[in-house]
């Protein structure tokens, strides 16, 4: 099995015929997701030819759902048009929304995280590499060749890169699903929400997370962490050697005392029984031991 995300999804890309919507859309379809459309106004009607695949592109979501049945979306826009384009997605009655553009105005994602929420559709990302479940389907920009088999692990996390570097290091053992949901200080999907999925996943045997310096998002995760997931939690977080009162890379962190340093969040997991590695390889060694046992 896997979260959010199956080789039953159904799946359109909004920006598809741009120049990243091209690129990544063409790699999505190798990795054996079912894209059924793309959506393009300017160019409704036409369709584009991806090597063994014709994907048609219609001029709006709701027409796309309607004549395909799609179930998500993974969203190429730009940041000033993104607001539009989810909430365009969520009137239409899609599920999953994966938002991989950066650098959209957190007002913008204030407003659209919640228009979804309350209406049922969830958000990942924006500003995330998208999610992927192995062996079934891609959402998003991840390599879908850094970890080709389906496996036990569970992998959550803010960072792309080191979403990438895991996946890549523990390919051998495999993922039931990966979910990069970004570091932005506004995004659709938590910690939190992928803890309580893999909870429920029965293929999921061990949980990785990943996090970042900044915010409490982690500290909040080892609260749940504690208290609902009986699964075993591996963690790494990023930023240790990070000077205080900076912003951050594109988390946008701000560090200010002890709040938000990857020593209190290391601490806050410890205390909830989450072993966290020092470095990214000495975390994924910590998941071969533990599986190993």
């Amino acid at each position: 099995m896997a979260i959010y995300l199956t080789k039953d999804s159904k799946v359109l890309v909004q920006g598809m015929t741009g120049g990243e919507g091209m690129k990544h859309t063409r790699r999505m379809l190798a990795a054996g997701t079912d894209i059924v459309g793309g959506v393009n106004p300017r160019k409704a009607g036409r369709s584009v030819d991806f090597d063994d695949r014709t994907v048609p592109v219609f001029g709006s979501v709701r027409e796309a759902v309607h004549a395909t049945g799609a179930d998500a979306t993974v969203v190429f826009v730009p940041p000033a048009f993104t607001g539009a384009a989810v909430t365009e997605a969520v009137d239409a009655g899609i599920g999953l929304a994966v938002v991989i553009t950066e650098g959209v105005p957190v007002h913008d994602a204030v407003a659209f995280t919640a228009y979804a929420k309350a209406r049922g559709t969830r958000v990942i990302g924006p500003n995330c590499p998208g999610l992927i479940s192995p062996g079934q389907s891609n959402a998003g920009i991840i390599p879908a060749d850094i970890a080709p088999a389906p496996g036990r692990i569970g992998l959550v996390s803010k960072s792309g890169t080191l979403t990438y570097q895991l996946m890549h290091e523990l390919r051998d053992i495999g993922f039931s699903s990966a979910v990069g949901i970004g570091g932005d200080p506004v995004i659709g999907t938590s910690h939190i929400d992928c803890l309580a999925a893999f909870e429920a996943d029965p293929d999921t045997e061990l949980i990785v997370l990943i996090g970042e310096i900044g915010g409490d998002a982690e500290e909040r995760a080892a609260t749940v962490i504690r208290e609902q997931i009986s699964k075993s939690v591996i963690a790494y977080i990023a930023g240790f050697t990070a000077p205080e009162g900076r912003t951050m890379g594109h988390a946008g962190a701000i560090v200010s005392g002890s709040t938000g340093t990857a020593h209190a969040k290391k601490a806050a997991l410890e205390a909830a029984g989450v072993t966290v590695g020092s470095t990214p390889s000495e975390t994924a060694q910590l998941v071969r031991d533990h599986l190993a046992r």
